[in-house]
């Protein structure tokens, strides 16, 4: 039976205390929180097992620092869903704005919309999949985990990228600095049957190309010195 946390009556800064308690205390519990009207830094800060639906649409920041929980956005969010998430699972229904997954060290981020500018931006370890497209500069300055893209994806898409791995089943606008094609291995395609099968998408591997980093500029060189 899920606990009804309802925004109309409740307080922002009540709502997250409640969960953040519940959440420290190993409760495995599941709320549902109704009446968000767009509020911001929903359901931030979650250590632990907890189950965790918010109906309708949020705004900046929903979901951040997540650990371990399982949360479902029906509508869509704001800027920063997920933003330093480590570990669990979030689940956007609808759109999710700029900047989605930033600096994520761990855990899923699972679109079923649209993404926009600066999806995982500097991630660190965490698996994101977009069902529909991505904005430009996606997986700026990625240095670890894994970008899953069934639609397009927009300029500049893993500029200065690290170690992460984008995979892009549709048309990709441009390649940002120091990233490249590469083959797709076995071992990519088993790692995004597993991804696509976790997040129900309707695709299969051998549809996506991968992309990474090519490795010029990892350290200074001057003869790429007009690609920094």
């Amino acid at each position: 039976m899920s606990i009804t946390l309802d925004m109309a009556q409740v307080e922002l800064r009540e709502v997250n205390t409640t969960l953040q308690a519940a959440a420290k205390a190993q409760a495995n519990e599941a709320y549902t929180i109704t009446n968000t009207r767009g509020s911001h830094a929903i359901a931030c800060g979650l250590d632990g097992p907890l189950e965790v639906t918010v109906q309708g649409s949020t705004g900046y920041y929903c979901a951040g620092m997540n650990k371990e929980a399982a949360i479902t956005v029906t509508g869509s969010t704001g800027p920063g869903v997920a933003e330093n998430m480590m570990s669990g699972v979030v689940t956007i229904e609808g759109d999710a704005s700029q900047y989605a997954g930033a600096t994520g060290h761990g855990g899923l981020l699972n679109i079923k919309g649209n993404a926009s500018s600066r999806c995982g931006i500097s991630m660190k370890g965490i698996d994101i999949v977009v069902h529909g497209n991505i904005g430009h500069m996606s997986a700026f300055m990625a240095q670890k985990g894994n970008l899953v893209v069934l639609g397009d994806a927009g300029d500049a898409l893993g500029d200065s990228l690290y170690e992460a791995r984008l995979f892009v089943r549709g048309d990709v606008k441009s390649l940002g600095a120091d990233c490249i094609e590469k083959e797709m291995r076995p071992e990519h395609i088993e790692l995004l049957a597993d991804l696509l099968a976790k997040t129900g998408a309707d695709a299969k591997p051998e549809e996506f190309k991968r992309y990474g980093s090519a490795r010029k500029l990892y350290n200074f060189n001057i003869d790429h010195a007009d690609e920094y």
